[in-house]
């Protein structure tokens, strides 16, 4: 199973995706794919098992992922104050990937109807969404 997990500016969330990521579903290879150096450094020093930056390891990583995790403006050209380039946005939107978005309503874009949970509750739930989906796959 191929996880991949992406983010930009900080990388924060891809961290703390990873750290939990680990923590919860021990044995899965998480590769950790950040927009800039920045991203990728702080998703690797939380546990990620390989780790790649920039345009063309999305795109490239996005064709034969099984699952693809990350903040909602992964799949919205132009976000992250412009390092989601629109290649990025649409190699994530038409992977067939199962995808765990995480909704932040930041960058212009509002989830409707969303819950008022706080940051680290959204990843809870990104990962026991994960956790589901992997249970369900190897029935």
């Amino acid at each position: 199973m191929k996880i991949v997990i992406i983010d930009g500016q900080g990388g924060k969330i891809g961290q703390i995706m990873i750290e939990k990521l680990k923590q919860r579903l021990p044995g899965h290879e998480l590769l950790a794919i950040g927009t800039n150096c920045t991203a990728t450094s702080a998703m690797l020093r939380a546990g990620a098992d390989f780790g790649a930056t920039g345009e063309n390891p999305i795109i490239y990583n996005s064709k034969d992922a099984d699952i693809i995790i990350g903040p909602l403006g992964i799949v919205v050209a132009n976000s992250f104050l412009g390092e989601i380039t629109p290649k990025m946005a649409v190699a994530i939107g038409e992977s067939k990937a199962q995808k765990f978005l995480i909704p932040i309503n930041k960058c212009n874009n509002r989830i409707v109807g969303m819950m008022d949970l706080s940051f680290s509750e959204y990843v809870d739930l990104a990962i026991s969404e994960v956790q589901s989906y992997l249970n369900r796959k190897s029935i």
